[in-house]
């Protein structure tokens, strides 16, 4: 047995040999994917970011809506009382001045709680609506981000065939993700 040791190479290999050897083509297109890769890590952040500060948001919506509606309890209990008290005045032989007085006790209790409530409500429809542009905006990001993993795969079989038409399209869909960062990164 001979201790000459043989290699098989296919074209594959031969094609990844031939773009680690220095060319410019290889080298640009090396430094496009590695710029690219950075790119698409960075809009990818800012999309699981959004993503999740939307989620908090809808979260708080929810937890200030069983708030408001625990007010709402409230509010309805404060009228059964009062409705109470307002039967009570009509009965004889009782303290009518006692249930007057609470009648408008009620009535003013009754104007704070529902005072609550309506801010309670307001702020469930302003987190829905915080919830809803940073859900908007994450969608801008992963556009972005889609974009830029799209370039990258154009740019690895741009280095395997060594076609410009692909290097192009490259160029394209990076520029086109890097917009739609540069969009979602703007303040609204």
């Amino acid at each position: 047995m001979s201790e000459e040791e043989f290699e098989v190479r296919g074209p594959h290999d031969e094609a990844l040999e031939d773009a680690g050897h220095g060319d410019a083509f290889s080298g640009r297109i090396a430094v496009m994917t590695a710029i690219l890769a950075t790119l698409g890590a960075m809009f990818g952040y800012e999309g699981g970011a959004t993503q999740n500060e939307a989620a908090l948001l809808k979260n708080d919506a929810a937890i200030t809506k069983t708030e408001a509606a625990d007010k709402w309890n409230y509010y309805q209990a404060k009228s059964n009382k009062q409705n109470l008290a307002e039967m009570a005045v009509t009965l004889p032989g009782v303290n009518q001045e006692k249930y007057k007085a609470d009648i408008e006790r009620y009535k003013k209790e009754k104007e704070d709680i529902k005072k609550e409530a309506d801010g309670l409500e307001a702020k469930v429809i302003e987190l829905n609506h915080q919830s809803d542009e940073s859900m908007h905006l994450h969608h801008q990001w992963a556009r972005a981000t889609t974009a830029e993993q799209i370039a990258i795969s154009l740019a690895a079989i741009t280095l395997l065939t060594r076609k410009k038409w692909l290097q192009y399209a490259a160029y394209t869909v990076a520029a086109t993700g890097i917009v739609l960062g540069v969009v979602a990164w703007i303040p609204h």
